[in-house]
């Protein structure tokens, strides 16, 4: 890793060039701006913000002058698919292709958080299980004819033949409770050194392997522990780049996001309960039930001031889970099968509860609490960050080069909506605490004005809070009829989603698959597979999908997504640019909606052969002040508010598919 940068520009294009051919793909003129903008950052080990459209290539747009540097470099996505991607076809194929000229070979390994792996020490001695559980080992309690326990011997079947031990290698799937019976958290994991099977240890493999890696490729939220936690993750390294960046300030807030619900705190209680004294045992115990009470009356919303209830309930907790943690370090009792494992679990469960409790006691100003409520699950007491930018200046950008990519950073026109929520200052200010940063956008390679059209139906009532939008549906049948099916709908709320496909459904004979009523994986395969069939659904669809070709020539979204009036985190960072003298509604609000939008749209256009409407069945993107920021987030589409030239495309659009038998 001590290899120099290519000597000029023109030597990452030969290189870059390779790569292309490697992959079988096409050079792009963004993908080369893109591949020097990425070489400068590096670099000059400066940061950069770069938009790239779909259909660029980004993935070599920053693996080859990566690659290239010869420093160590960690990329960090959000989604399975491309850390796969990255792993099994770009990297393999770009490093291959990159040898004869860098004349090197460098290595590259994925790493995952802790409960990706299997544990083979839960595999082989069993879960530690609460007693009224049921049996202590799960693959005798579970009946070999169950869904679980077939999961089970699939499991151990498969734990003689894998050599990663990454959930992710195993296909078919299981279920989250079969994996949860053969994974450990990194709390709970006793340490290889004091476990029998530590030297045979997956994730310690996978971890070995990154230490040896010249790029190692990971996911946000092991990124954003790595940055929080303080005990570092990944190995140290000079390069950072972050794809699917829009996804990064959710993904940290989430793994910022502290819980407590009475099932975690009975659970706590329960693997404590056999391994200390009785005393320190009943406190918990008791301050439990008293959770639990608080917790069945719990209104959704946010908490501004602790409820003195509440307060007292939480001190209470606090101090008989910081009693319990020290007792469990304090005692030993061999008549507990597989002691260290039983009590590494119980500490575990316990001090996150000391911790949450605490954090929430503390009330600090930057942090938000509210309860929710979850029709299957309950109620629960949260905590999070009001903001994670100043978290992510501090860890992200002060020791290393880093890049940021997406196809939608640029919101409203410019990059600095983005930049503020990562921590950044707006683009150009310089200061001792603005790290240096400039944004690119190297545009795409789809003409986008002449495969797709914009259309907002300006005519229709504006969305209320609730109530049925018969308008709305009756404006989203014709669409789906004049497109022939081919639909995929983005909605706001389940319950939306749920409402159009009850009533298309009705009175269209276009069959309507409905997110929800079979895997995610399966609606989409089935979406592409047939042309005249309909997708619905909601927050997932509004990013994962990717279908080229004819199956999705409209894309229709039934209103603005706005955060919910309601939703506690939203409101409060509203309401904390408000009282810093900014515009809430824009930095928030509109900010939001303006990303999805910009990635709902996104799934129209996939391959240079697609064409199609993007229909948004809510006045406001045409009527409001704030329509024209949404507008100019999106692809550049032919804009129209005319409902019957939509139609007329549509039907045009139809036919050509239909004549070339598609």
């Amino acid at each position: 890793m001590t290899a120099t940068a290519p000597s000029s520009s023109s030597t990452l294009t030969d290189l870059l060039h390779a790569a292309v051919s490697a992959v079988g793909g096409t050079e792009r003129p963004g993908q080369v701006a893109m591949a020097e903008a990425v070489a400068e950052a590096i670099d000059g080990n400066s940061h950069l913000l770069v938009q790239a459209g779909t259909g660029t290539g980004k993935s070599l747009g920053y693996l080859v002058p990566a690659l290239a540097h010869g420093e160590r470099v960690v990329v960090a996505t959000a989604t399975l698919a491309l850390q796969r991607q990255l792993v099994e076809r770009d990297l393999p194929r770009t490093v291959d292709a990159l040898h004869p000229q860098l004349r090197r070979r460098p290595q590259f390994a994925m790493l995952k958080g802790r409960s990706n792996y299997l544990c083979l020490h839960r595999l082989h001695e069993g879960v530690p299980q609460e007693e009224e559980d049921g049996l202590f080992d799960p693959f005798e309690a579970a009946a070999p004819t169950s869904k679980l326990g077939k999961d089970l011997l699939r499991l151990r079947d498969w734990a003689d033949e894998t050599e990663t031990g990454d959930r992710d290698d195993l296909t078919p799937g299981v279920s989250d409770r079969a994996w949860s019976q053969v994974s450990v958290t990194s709390r709970e994991c006793l340490g290889a050194s004091k476990c029998a099977y530590g030297a045979e240890c997956f994730a310690e493999a996978a971890r070995e392997r990154a230490k040896l890696a010249d790029v190692v490729v990971t996911n946000h939220a092991l990124l954003a522990i790595d940055a929080i936690e303080g005990a570092p993750v990944l190995p140290e390294h000079e390069v950072l780049i972050v794809d699917e960046a829009h996804e990064l300030v959710s993904r940290v807030t989430g793994v910022a996001t502290g819980e407590l619900t009475p099932g975690q705190v009975n659970r706590a209680v329960r693997r404590a309960a056999k391994l200390v004294d009785e005393k320190a045992a009943d406190a918990l115990q008791t301050a439990s039930e008293s959770f639990e009470r608080l917790m069945e009356l719990a209104l959704p919303g946010r908490l501004e001031e602790l409820p003195e209830d509440l307060a007292h309930c939480l001190a209470a907790l606090r101090d008989a889970s910081r009693t319990v943690v020290v007792a469990l370090g304090n005692t030993r009792d061999k008549s507990v099968q597989d002691e260290d494992a039983v009590r590494k679990q119980a500490l575990a469960a316990v001090e996150n509860v000391h911790t949450v409790a605490e954090r929430i006691l503390q009330g600090s100003e930057y942090d938000v609490v509210w309860y929710e409520r979850h029709d299957r699950y309950g109620a629960s007491l949260r905590v999070a960050p009001l903001s994670v930018s100043g978290l992510l200046r501090e860890k992200l950008f002060t020791e290393r080069s880093v890049v940021l990519t997406s196809a939608t950073l640029k919101l409203g026109g410019d990059f600095n909506g983005v930049g503020a929520s990562l921590g950044l200052a707006p683009e150009g200010v310089e200061g001792e605490d603005c790290p240096e940063w400039k944004g690119v956008d190297v545009g795409s390679p789809f003409d986008y004005r002449k495969q797709g059209i914009l259309y907002v139906a300006r005519h229709l009532s504006q969305p209320g809070r609730e109530g049925s939008r018969t308008d709305m549906l009756d404006e989203l049948a014709e669409l789906v009829e004049a497109a022939g099916g081919r639909t995929l709908g983005l909605f706001s709320s389940m319950r939306a989603a749920q409402a159009a496909a009850e009533a298309l459904r009705g009175r269209l004979e276009t069959p309507i698959l409905l997110q929800g009523e079979d895997t995610l994986g399966e609606l989409i395969k089935n979406f592409a597979a047939d042309p005249r069939t309909c997708l619905f659904g909601t927050l997932s669809l509004w990013q994962g999908v990717d279908v080229p070709g004819a199956s999705c020539q409209l894309v229709v979204m039934d209103r603005v997504p706005f955060p919910r009036p309601d939703d506690p985190l939203m409101s409060a960072r509203q309401r904390a640019v408000e009282d810093a003298g900014g515009n809430g509604f824009m930095a928030v609000a509109a900010t939001h909606a303006a990303l999805l939008m910009a990635q709902g749209a996104g799934r129209l256009v996939r391959a240079s052969g697609d064409r199609g409407v993007v229909a948004v069945l809510d006045p406001r993107l045409a009527t409001a002040r704030y329509g024209s920021f949404l507008r100019s987030s999106m692809p550049d589409f032919w804009y129209t508010t005319d409902r019957n030239q939509v139609r007329r495309s549509l039907a045009a659009i139809d036919a050509a598919a239909t004549a070339e038998g598609r």
